[in-house]
């Protein structure tokens, strides 16, 4: 009989907020190119109550989203928030339309962004707050004083960076702890592997997006198998391989299904083997 390879449920972010490793991405709660509002409000508020209901106690955002719109949702669903629930949110990105983020990192956006931030959150502290992006027309130093700023003035407890190299994480542990990472990583797109690995040796959670990745047929393939065996979908084994991976991966699959969202809950109960995982890890 095969063996059955075991994963950490929880991960404990900046070493004080425990949470579970299965969490929810709340981009797509809202209109179309994450413009706007959803076309069906109560959907959107439904599915974020159903999310705490089914255990998720990490929720990621952006004042992007929308913008506005996704944080403003969270907290029309969820506040008074759960004394266990970890709502993180991201700043650094601007809005000119559908599908449009042009960055702007300098400290006079994010005094905007994480005011905005607060506010829609209707929180005085947030638990963590990431940077959406390093800008190349700001001095990174510029960036990271204002975030250590941020934090020491106590409007934020725990800060995150995302789409960063190795160098990047180093450079901004001179002004602040990095308890987080949030970079593009899939099973067939592992070009932070790096980045994966600094992380898992600093102890700082690595969130992936785009974590189903796609196009790699020998990836497809291989998860179908494993799939068709566990009676599971070609995405649950996707995110099953995430959480067995690297016991630092949170994942935060979003949906603005209550259907969807049930199945990318039901990845917790995926047990990989470890002739599974060996097939699964030499997909390149």
């Amino acid at each position: 009989m095969e063996k059955k390879v075991s994963y950490k449920e929880t991960f404990s972010v900046g070493g004080d907020i425990e949470v579970k490793r299965l969490g929810y991405g709340a981009m797509r709660i809202t209109g179309k190119g994450i413009w706007g509002p959803p076309a069906n409000h109560q959907q959107s508020v439904s599915v974020l109550k159903k999310a705490v209901e089914l255990g998720v106690n990490f929720i990621d955002t952006a004042d992007s989203y929308g913008p506005n719109v996704s944080e403003e949702l969270i907290a029309e669903a969820l506040y008074p928030y759960n004394d266990d629930l970890l709502i993180a949110t991201k700043g650094g990105l601007l809005r000119t339309g559908p599908d449009q983020w042009p960055v702007d990192a300098s400290p006079e956006h994010l005094k905007e962004a994480l005011e905005g931030s607060l506010k829609r959150l209707k929180t005085e502290q947030i638990d963590l707050y990431q940077l959406h992006r390093i800008d190349d027309k700001v001095p990174v130093e510029k960036t990271f004083e204002f975030l250590k700023q941020a934090q020491q003035d106590g409007k934020v407890k725990h800060l995150g960076l995302s789409e960063v190299s190795v160098e990047d994480i180093r450079k901004a542990q001179q002004y602040f702890e990095v308890v987080s990472v949030q970079n593009m990583y899939s099973i067939d797109n592992r070009k932070w592997e790096p980045v994966l690995q600094y992380c898992e040796q600093n102890n700082i959670a690595f969130i992936p997006w785009y974590p189903l990745g796609g196009g790699n047929m020998k990836a497809q393939n291989a998860l179908q198998h494993i799939a068709d065996k566990n009676g599971a979908t070609v995405h649950q084994v996707a995110l099953s391989w995430l959480l067995h991976h690297s016991d630092n991966i949170l994942l935060i699959p979003g949906t603005s299904s209550e259907a969807h969202l049930d199945e990318n809950m039901k990845t917790g109960s995926i047990q990989l083997t470890e002739q599974d995982m060996q097939q699964l890890d030499n997909i390149s």
